[in-house]
């Protein structure tokens, strides 16, 4: 009987198998006709049209920081990948598992329960994703011990504390890599008088990005339009503009760590505080930001192994062992 694990992210989905690993790691991203409103492409194609479609031709992020924006078209999407991930054993309808933020509500869930559903799922599980990020990260969840995990996506970043299994407190605020990505633009907008897109903004993050100054700065060339002159102009921006066109955003992800702390009982306060937090998702890529996080709230901070795909792996795991993580999972046949 096929299983398939989701990460459904606001910017990419990754489709986890047990025993074969990530099989699928694309954007989230699709392209429609308008003419006949067909699917034309999902995933990398689709993200290489990305800024460059004629009027004929909407490519659609049917996800919105974390949530299910175009349900009809997130269903097309999910058919797309669950069929790709299954491949030859098309006749079979797999059992698919899929991650869904903390602060989802009873409608949200019903949303992504008939997407997937009519992606051809024959059950589908829903798992919050920071329960997810730890099991990934491989927190022991399950002992009585208080764990803060930090899960920084691409349209949401979510924390909890998880002990004895269950979420006991948690916060989420809908900044995450777009956001950093957008801050970059606005930066070099305002600065630079330079336009450029979101693709170069990403690409200027993961190459010279930091969440703390450097003493030696890196530097990168880059490419966009004149504000003034409506022309290509080239300039060298250095990593210390980035942090300093990044600190507002990544400010406000350290804040929910602290309104986290304030409601967390003080025995699993004092566990944090020996154990950590746990960083996970995209944005633990960025560099520095297990420093930053542990100087602005004194409590020491790690990146997660292989953060990207905590959450895709922690599917995989509890996909193989449902009864053990049964009270985390909202199951629908």
């Amino acid at each position: 009987m096929a299983k398939i694990g989701i990460d459904l992210g606001t910017t990419n989905t990754i489709v986890f198998i047990p025993k074969k690993g990530i099989v699928i790691n694309e954007p989230s991203v699709v392209a429609i006709s308008v003419l006949d409103n067909k699917l034309l492409a999902v995933g990398n194609v689709a993200k290489e049209m990305l800024g460059r479609t004629p009027d004929s031709i909407i490519v659609h992020c049917p996800l919105v920081d974390g949530a299910i924006a175009d349900y009809r078209i997130t269903g097309a999407m999910l058919k797309h990948f669950i069929k790709k991930a299954v491949g030859f054993m098309n006749f079979v309808k797999p059992e698919v598992l899929i991650s869904v933020p903390a602060g989802i509500t009873s409608t949200e869930k019903r949303a992504v329960i008939e997407a997937t559903l009519s992606a051809g799922a024959r059950a589908v599980y829903l798992v919050k994703e920071p329960v997810l990020a730890a099991i990934g990260a491989k927190i022991p969840i399950n002992n009585p011990s208080g764990n803060m995990i930090l899960n920084i996506g691409g349209g949401t970043t979510e924390l909890a504390v998880i002990s004895l299994g269950g979420i006991v407190s948690w916060s989420s605020i809908r900044i995450g890599g777009n956001k950093l990505d957008q801050a970059i633009v606005e930066y070099i907008k305002k600065k630079h008088g330079l336009a450029i897109g979101e693709r170069t903004a990403e690409l200027i993050k993961i190459s010279i990005g930091s969440a703390i100054k450097q003493p030696e700065e890196e530097k990168i060339s880059i490419k966009g339009r004149d504000l003034a002159s409506g022309y290509p102009r080239s300039i060298e921006i250095g990593s210390n503009e980035i942090t300093e066109a990044l600190s507002e955003q990544l400010r406000e992800i350290v804040k929910i760590v602290k309104n986290v702390l304030e409601v967390t009982p003080p025995e699993l306060c004092a566990d944090i505080m020996d154990g950590g937090i746990t960083i996970s998702g995209g944005g633990a890529l960025l560099k520095n930001i297990a420093v930053f996080i542990n100087r602005i709230t004194e409590v020491s901070a790690h990146i997660a192994d292989d953060p990207l795909f905590c959450v895709a792996r922690g599917t995989g795991i509890v996909l193989e062992n449902l009864e053990v993580y049964k009270k985390n999972v909202v199951a629908k046949r």
